[in-house]
């Protein structure tokens, strides 16, 4: 429960567009097989998958739909396509088409200040002021990220998370100045939410059955908390686990909390190919290519390339047939979805996941369009880009001064420069996770690497950054190519502390942190034991991607477009009684050091939460190999994890028998202030 590694395992998680390469052992596909058949596979096994389920949209009806996989490890009961699935971020197109409904009645206006419709909104950071509608929704606001703390929850429609959203941000801080350039921002889908309820008078939801599903007729798409049969929902599991998870509660509906069948997604997607919901104009602002309006690399093919609402508007490989296509991807930490629609073509597809990646579903949506597109006698052009021949040459001298360290939100990057023009790109910080890489520089001022697929280059911006471009293009067999062509990491200025600073902020780093404030039923509780990665050598002058200030204070310093710069958090570091205490974006975090071991008593023992609703940790000592016991109160719960971190047991999952607490291990007791859990122990 190191954390760094519980960031890198929430920013995982909730990340809605990955850029994924698969190993060039993956085997190659029959070309006479049926190609959704294929692809839908192909997503499923390169993802990993428990089910997927499939649907396209032409011409006003759904005219194909399937499924793969199984319903449930351990139940017999078949998977249909009217099962449901967690549809994560896909949930902000239904955002994006709200509060362009809203526009078109003049309610609303894309560049007017928030502060217009969010009266209380504010930030510690006088640049909130400039920050529009338009920003919100082409993730250009420049606020950090994500503030899902009590969001994502198991079997429980809390909307705590959003209610609290002025309140987190508030105490605040930009990242960059409103509109300087798009990095992906749930939070600005959330005020965007805010602003539909502020507008309509009406609760989001409400907003959307009456404006969007019930015109519509889709019946088959909900929120949590919503009225409906929560069995539909496809079982999820964690890592290799056969015991099926609680229901996936992501509370922060307008950002990514929706559920539906594929179908149900793939309809409303077609939707958006005519005025069912929209005016053509509204339709056609919202592919624009938004991204453009900030610093973003002349090349754009990518798997980004922001309009409103959309991740990309000019998705590979229609745009090499100049066919418009609109792509969006969603990550629950749960499931996985994807929406691609073709304007010009009346067509739309989806693909849904429990497990998987929401980048392979894309893939695999886009794999059935062709399909579709192939029987009307339209041909798609997959050719795989090649990167233009060069030769070797001599490392110019001025490009010395680019080596150094390069970040993102979740990794950081060493750049050695050889005379003999050699780039090595390594990852000090994880570098048993992620493999050190050489590239050769070529006479084109690029650096290839040994396959000749790949090249980095070092672009200076009008904002003064340095960054590592990176360009490649990795063939997927069964689902087509997966282009990159972003700003992989920024350069890390110098920043100078004293050896005493820098040893406080290296310790965190490692340390083993307990998070205070999460609900009892947080998923983040069990995140925390399913990322195993250790970091290693810090950068000097950073903790991750902060620069560290003093012993007191590390700033987020990524100022990165795209997907690397998201989710930034400042640290505030505070001791109290002996004991550090961190302050992250409103979480609040302890050394596990200042956990006292569980007290067994005579055989009982209480643990009551105390008035400020921190949760109560306990090293579970000398009380390893007995059975405890727990009457859990209401409106509370406890975790047990072994020495390596990994959850055991847990209430909130059903374990509600004795437990054998493990060697080394860590026992959590959160839940409402004044909760009493009363313990017994046996031998």
């Amino acid at each position: 429960m190191k954390l760094r590694t519980r960031w890198s395992a929430l920013l995982l998680a909730l990340a809605l567009a990955l850029s994924l390469t698969v190993s060039a052992a993956a085997e190659e596909t029959d070309a006479a097989a049926d190609p959704v058949e294929t692809a839908i596979n192909a997503a499923a096994t390169y993802g990993g998958a428990v089910s997927i389920q499939y649907a396209l949209w032409q011409d006003g009806q759904i005219t194909d739909t399937g499924v793969s996989g199984v319903y449930s490890k351990t139940e017999n009961r078949l998977l249909t396509t009217d099962i449901l699935y967690g549809i994560g971020s896909v949930s902000k197109i239904y955002t994006t088409v709200a509060v362009m409904q809203l526009v078109e009645d003049g309610k609303v206006s894309l560049d007017a200040p928030v502060t217009r419709y969010l009266p209380d909104f504010k930030m510690a950071d006088s640049r909130y002021k400039n920050i529009t509608v338009r920003m919100l929704l082409n993730h250009s606001s420049g606020i950090m990220g994500t503030g899902l703390s009590g969001a994502v929850l198991f079997d429980d429609p809390d909307p705590s998370a959003t209610d609290n959203l002025l309140e987190s941000l508030s105490t605040q801080r930009l990242v960059a100045d409103p509109g300087a350039y798009s990095v992906y921002c749930n939070d600005g889908f959330t005020l965007a939410e805010l602003i539909v309820e502020a507008v309509s008078g009406m609760d989001f939801m409400d907003y959307v059955d009456r404006e969007i599903l019930d015109p519509l007729g889709l019946e088959s798409t909900f929120a949590p908390g919503d009225d409906f049969d929560t069995s539909r929902l496809a079982k999820t599991y964690s890592g290799t686990s056969t015991e099926a998870l609680p229901v996936d509660s992501l509370n922060a509906i307008g950002a990514g909390g929706l559920y539906a069948t594929a179908s149900d997604l793939a309809a409303f997607g077609g939707a958006l190919t005519g005025s069912a919901l929209l005016k053509e104009s509204s339709l056609e602002a919202m592919a624009y290519p938004e991204y453009s309006r900030g610093i973003w690399p002349e090349d754009t093919l990518d798997s980004l390339a922001y309009g409103l609402g959309w991740d990309n508007v000019e998705w590979y490989p229609f745009c090499q047939s100049d066919i418009t296509a609109l792509a969006k991807g969603g990550d629950t930490l749960r499931y996985h979805a994807a929406l691609v629609v073709l304007p010009e073509y009346d067509m739309a597809a989806a693909v849904v996941s429990s497990g998987g990646v929401s980048t392979y579903d894309q893939m695999a949506a886009s794999q059935i369009l062709i399909a579709a597109l192939a029987q009307q006698g339209v041909t798609v052009d997959q050719t795989i880009p090649t990167l233009p021949e060069t030769e070797p040459a001599a490392l110019p001298a001025e490009l010395k001064v680019y080596a150094g360290y390069y970040g993102t939100s979740s990794i950081q990057y060493r750049v050695d420069l050889a005379d003999d023009g050699t780039l090595t790109l390594s990852c000090p910080t994880y570098p048993a996770t992620v493999p050190t890489q050489t590239f050769t520089y070529s006479a084109d001022g690029t650096f290839r690497d040994v396959s000749g697929l790949a090249y980095l280059s070092f672009v200076e911006e009008d904002n003064g950054e340095v960054y590592l471009y990176q360009k490649a293009m990795s063939p997927v067999p069964g689902l087509g190519g997966l282009p990159v062509s972003n700003y992989a990491a920024v350069k890390m200025p110098d920043n100078t502390v004293t050896p005493e600073v820098q040893a406080v902020w290296d310790e965190i780093l490692t340390m083993n942190v307990l998070p205070m404030n999460e609900k009892y039923d947080s998923q983040i509780y069990l995140a925390l034991g399913e990322n195993t990665a250790e970091p290693s050598e810090p950068i000097p002058g950073y903790m991750g991607p902060d620069r560290i200030v003093d012993a007191s204070t590390a700033l987020f310093a990524v100022a990165l477009p795209g997907i690397g710069g998201r989710d930034g958090m400042d640290y505030m570091r505070e001791v109290r009684d002996g004991v550090t205490w961190l302050t992250v974006q409103g979480n609040l975090y302890m050394d596990a050091a200042g956990a006292p071991d569980l007290f067994t008593g005579s055989g009982w023992a209480y643990s009551t939460i105390q008035d400020n609703g921190y949760a109560r940790w306990y090293h579970v000592g000398s009380a390893a190999g007995k059975a405890m016991t727990v009457q859990v109160p209401e409106n509370a719960g406890f975790w047990v994890y072994d020495a390596a971190g990994q959850v055991t047991a847990s209430s909130v999952l059903g374990d509600t028998g004795a437990v054998t607490l493990p060697e080394g291990g860590l026992v959590v007791f959160a839940g409402d202030a004044g909760a009493r859990f009363h313990l017994r122990f046996t031998a």
